[in-house]
């Protein structure tokens, strides 16, 4: 069996173009070293590029057989001799730019037919508008009154809901599903996100639920990306609004009504209960559950697991369960474990065990 290759073989590319790429500064600028690829400092070998942000990892980097590593200018002389030190201030960000430019086609999924052509064996509505070039695979179905945009990816067994509008060069992903929404340029749905269903709303009674009508719908400006098996249900009296930029990761519910900002990340697992207000470049750790009508501010921090049940001000960090500014939250931690140590050993078992379960 041959090994497969996902991604074409990248053309090599010189340490000064690398260094026009990223702003590295190359500790042996006449260096002829030439790079086709990037990877980890202990996998990384003789003609890839590789990078240290935390000295912690400095054993790994003694040991790497990396072509060149990108550092901070403060751990230039980590790096091994037979190794190349390139300088940056962020040498994440600038191994990025380097894989980026290397692995274009790995920044957005593929279709798997010919691009710009529409199977045969899909089912495309006769009302449905497509400009040029779209892409349309195999068992997938465009609703009456869809307008798909130039460029855009639909993939096998999609569905584009009646009247949905999807931008330019967006890609909706195998298996997924949207209704009742509106989509900017350059959106990515992965393969099997849901997309504009019903919220979860019900008046209860004794009688019996009585379910709230969802009449609002989802909105996705430029440049969304929506993760895997992710949810996002239609608003019921405003519309579901996620933010230019936002990044949501794979099975992540957000709940009817939300408004999101410009430019978030939410890691996978997270929970947003209905009618959350979420302000710009807030980050929000995997596995976070948020209570409905919450709101948090631009620029707020949420670690993982944590339980969020009352707003977060702006640019704040916040952790725990329930969640509470960081400082709180440490300071709480350390008291439980003090109070665990001056218990003897049998009730400092059952009260730990009480407080991890």
């Amino acid at each position: 069996m041959t090994e497969p290759r996902f991604f074409p073989e990248p053309e090599a590319v010189t340490i000064a173009r690398v260094a026009e790429l990223t702003g590295a500064a190359p500790v042996s600028p006449a260096s002829d070293l030439r790079i086709t690829g990037v990877a980890s400092l202990e996998r990384a070998g003789a003609m890839d590029a590789s990078y240290l942000e935390n000295r912690r990892h400095q054993s790994l980097l003694r040991d790497t057989r990396a072509a060149a590593v990108f550092v901070k200018a403060g751990d230039a002389s980590l790096v091994p001799a037979t190794v190349l030190a390139l300088v940056v201030a962020e040498p994440h960000r600038a191994f990025t730019q380097l894989a980026r430019h290397l692995f274009p086609s790995a920044l957005r999924p593929r279709p798997i037919g010919p691009a710009g052509s529409i199977s045969d064996k899909a089912h495309i509505d006769p009302s449905a508008r497509l400009e040029d070039g779209v892409t349309i695979e195999p068992f997938a179905v465009i609703g009456a009154g869809a307008e798909i945009g130039a460029g855009t990816i639909i993939g096998p067994g999609a569905v584009i809901g009646p009247e949905v509008r999807v931008g330019r060069n967006a890609v909706i992903s195998a298996g997924a599903t949207l209704t009742h929404a509106l989509l900017g340029d350059r959106v990515v749905i992965h393969p099997g996100a849901r997309i504009g269903q019903d919220g979860f709303g019900f008046v209860p009674g004794a009688k019996g639920h009585l379910k709230v009508p969802q009449t609002g719908r989802v909105v996705l400006q430029d440049d969304v990306e929506i993760g895997a098996n992710s949810t996002i249900d239609r608003g019921s009296n405003r519309d579901t609004v996620i933010g230019e930029g936002t990044k949501v990761d794979n099975l992540v519910q957000i709940g009817h009504n939300v408004v999101m900002g410009r430019h978030c990340l939410v890691a996978g697992n997270v929970g947003i209960s209905g009618s959350v207000t979420i302000g710009d470049l807030v980050m929000i750790g995997g596995g976070v559950g948020i209570k409905d009508n919450v709101s948090i501010g631009s620029g707020a921090r949420i670690a993982g697991a944590s339980a969020v049940g009352s707003d977060i001000p702006a640019g704040e960090t916040w952790g725990g369960y329930p969640a509470m500014p960081v400082m709180d939250w440490q300071q709480e931690r350390k008291a439980f474990y003090r109070l665990i140590r001056s218990l003897p050993p049998m009730a400092a078992k059952k009260s730990e065990d009480s407080s991890n379960g």
